[in-house]
């Protein structure tokens, strides 16, 4: 459900650390896979990117949630194919998508040993209903909503009006970490390098740098079983070359969201095996009307013709994602209707690469003799940086000069949706199998460009009640129709992602949805 969610431009940006890690690299055996530093029992991750926070609730980029699955769990899990499965709920049901019901588990526990209560349920889903509290995801919850304990085990949601999807917003893939009550409050800053987190999933947090790493330990607690490995250490990299050194000399063991013009080395790593599949990621541009001159829909154009999205895929993402027409992966669309969610999406209105249409838009418009922007992205994603530079080279050919900044992901998070920008990237990741989870949060009421339009807005609320998957598909499809007509987002591409495994790590059913799972009980480790 999440910004990148929030998949990965200037790699070469080397802190101290990172030239430290290269120059250690360099002098260490190139062994590859047999050469693993890890010690005994730990797989080791390489993140593109840091973690300000723990917290999901206050960070909910793509590498936030894959942490997450380690950690924490909802009342319900995402399975291997996205489908809803039991998690801290053993059971639940729902005959009218209003009121559901779910039944805890009663030998649930916390990784302190404490056992999950009615009261520490409700209390974190108090908390994630709370926008202070949880201000990156109590967006996904519903207004309105309430809970109860309606039984010894049990609990009762109750919301304002249907909504079919409600079960993934109670998973750890949506808006809810079931966290102890007394440990929260005890808190000075939950999910910070001082105070860790406190959940039910198979590991524990036992340190945190933001700056560097997050460690956890093997529970014991965990009412899913055994895990292969006793540690899960996340390592977090600003510099992409010093990542795929660290790969090579088997400092680490992961390494997720491969940059796209490193796959080919990461796969020339002796024992290395790089798999890659769909992330059902959207990747465009956002326009926002409330800021000067993007309120002017001849502007928005001028951009968006000037978008070469054929060459972008061909060419910098080397064909390893789709062109979009829209703004809903047909992998996520089709979820519940299959291949046909495809075609649906063909025909929808979309700005095509055209210079000479960018000039004519450009020229009718308040700034025809052009202006001056700025595209950020975040530097964990360096192909929306090559993307953006390619963009700004067609812009400067019609009179637009659009400087091309990167920003600490952390940071780019922050300013989605704040007004800070006329012209902003969107990357989302969706992290459920809910079909309309990309176009029901960039075309909702709290969406990113701040696009207010009552018709799309209720074609979105209609879908989250409409029990017919294909009547939900039609919905979608219609949002999307009339803010694509008025541009308000610019589709570029559908993308997928490669994840490095050492040989000492093999994941097994590795799906699309495998990191948006409880993954590390799903890795088997060599000896």
């Amino acid at each position: 459900m999440h910004i990148a969610r929030i998949p990965r431009t200037a790699a070469t940006l080397a802190s101290v650390a990172a030239m430290m890690c290269a120059t250690l690299a360099a002098c260490a055996p190139s062994g590859g896979a047999a050469q693993s530093a890890s010690r005994e029992g730990t797989i080791a991750v390489g993140l593109p990117g840091s973690l300000s926070t723990l917290d999901t609730a206050h960070e909910t980029g793509i590498i936030n949630y894959y942490v997450a699955q380690v950690v924490s769990e909802g009342l319900l899990a995402v399975d291997k194919n996205g489908q809803l499965i039991p998690a801290i709920a053993s059971s639940y049901h729902t005959d009218d998508a209003q009121t559901w019901v779910f039944d805890i588990r009663p030998d649930a526990l916390f990784q302190d040993g404490n056992p999950v209560t009615i009261d520490d349920v409700l209390f974190s889903i108090d908390i994630a209903k709370d926008p202070d509290k949880s201000p990156s995801s109590a967006v996904y919850w519903p207004a309105g909503v309430q809970a109860e304990q309606s039984g010894d085990n049990q609990i009762t949601i109750t919301l304002t009006a249907p909504a079919v999807n409600f079960g993934w917003t109670v998973t750890a893939n949506g808006g809810l970490w079931i966290t102890e009550k007394s440990f929260y409050e005890a808190a000075a800053s939950y999910g910070s390098s001082a105070d860790l987190i406190m959940g039910t999933g198979p590991y524990k947090a036992v340190s945190f740098q933001p700056d560097s790493k997050a460690v956890f330990e093997k529970s014991g607690t965990w009412w899913g079983g055994d895990t292969p490995a006793q540690t899960i250490e996340f390592d977090f990299f600003s510099d992409e070359n010093a990542r795929f050194l660290a790969q090579k000399n088997g400092t680490i063991d992961i390494a997720t969201q491969l940059p796209i013009d490193q796959v080919s080395q990461f796969q020339g790593i002796n024992g290395v095996n790089v798999l890659t599949e769909s992330d059902r990621s959207y990747v465009g541009l956002t326009f926002d009307q409330n800021v000067e001159p993007f309120d002017d829909i001849h502007v928005r154009k001028a951009i968006a013709h000037a978008v070469d999205r054929d060459t972008i895929v061909s060419s910098i993402l080397k064909g390893q994602a789709t062109v979009a027409t829209g703004i809903e992966p047909p992998d996520q669309l089709g979820s519940e209707i299959g291949e046909q969610a495809a075609d649906a999406q063909v025909g929808l209105p979309i700005d095509s690469f055209d210079l000479d249409a960018a000039r004519a838009e450009l020229a009718q418009s308040k700034v025809p003799g052009g202006f001056d922007a700025e595209l950020t992205y975040p530097s964990s994603i360096p192909d929306l940086g090559s993307a953006a530079l390619a963009i700004a080279d067609n812009l400067k050919q019609i009179g637009i000069n659009l400087t091309v900044t990167s920003k600490p992901i952390e940071e780019w998070i922050s300013e989605v949706g704040s007004g800070a920008y006329g012209l902003s990237y969107m990357s989302y990741t969706s992290t459920t199998g809910d079909p309309g989870e990309v176009a029901g949060w960039l075309l909702g009421p709290d969406n990113p460009a701040r696009y207010e339009n009552a018709q799309v807005q209720g074609l979105i609320a209609s879908q989250a009640t409409q029990t017919d998957p294909s009547k939900r598909v039609t919905d979608i499809v219609e949002a999307e129709r009339i803010a694509q007509e008025n541009t308000i987002y610019s589709p570029i591409w559908w993308g997928k992602t490669s994840t490095a495994f050492a040989s000492r790590v093999t994941p097994t059913e590795y799906t699309p949805y495998f990191f948006m799972t409880p993954w590390a009980s799903s890795l088997e480790l060599a000896k």
